[in-house]
């Protein structure tokens, strides 16, 4: 196999795996949707991103402990990052609700075109970066969560204001990819 075909399939297996562990998180979504309505459009952004923070402080934990107490394991975990940081996307573009304001067909509308734009930056830095996540273990995107999480919560206590850095919906989009990745790796094991 010629090396330009095997980049062009690993790409093309990229996006098909991506998608499917997208359409994983969106069918989660639209349960919850179903569940609790839009009830999360009141939570500020700093709410949400101490909900992901919980999140990934649990798969760290998940992934030193021997033995887990709770039955949900990384996988859903990576699943409600992924729906969390969709959501401070959301609340980011339009602004935090007093009440939940919109329903479900706006919000599916709002949640794929933040994926789209999150899935165009991953297909961006893929190219650059060569598929490197291929080669990284899950506890090392894990850990550049977190490390993304502690940057996004420095942005919010500067009042979102950076001098040269990327801003808070950069950084939820990095999260996002970095568990889609994990959520591939977890497949694939």
């Amino acid at each position: 196999m010629s090396e330009i075909y095997a980049k062009v399939y690993t790409l093309s297996n990229t996006n098909q795996q991506y998608d499917s562990a997208i359409a994983l998180c969106r069918d989660l979504f639209e349960k919850k949707m179903r569940d609790y309505g839009c009830a999360w459009r009141i939570l500020r952004v700093s709410s949400l991103t101490d909900q992901i923070f919980i999140k990934a402080q649990r798969i760290r934990t998940l992934q030193k402990n021997k033995t887990q107490r709770v039955d949900e394991g990384q996988f859903s975990e990576f699943i409600g990052i992924v729906n969390y940081c969709v959501m401070a996307l959301i609340q980011i573009d339009k602004g935090i609700a007093d009440q939940p304001d919109m329903d479900d067909q706006t919000v599916l509308k709002l949640y794929n075109a933040q994926l789209d734009n999150t899935k165009l930056l991953m297909q961006n830095k893929n190219h650059d970066y060569g598929e490197a996540w291929r080669d990284m273990r899950v506890s090392s995107l894990t850990d550049l969560v977190l490390q993304k999480l502690l940057r996004v919560k420095q942005i919010e206590d500067n009042d979102g204001q950076t001098i040269v850095s990327e801003g808070l919906d950069a950084n939820y989009q990095d999260i996002i990819n970095y568990a889609v990745f994990a959520l591939i790796h977890l497949e694939n094991s």
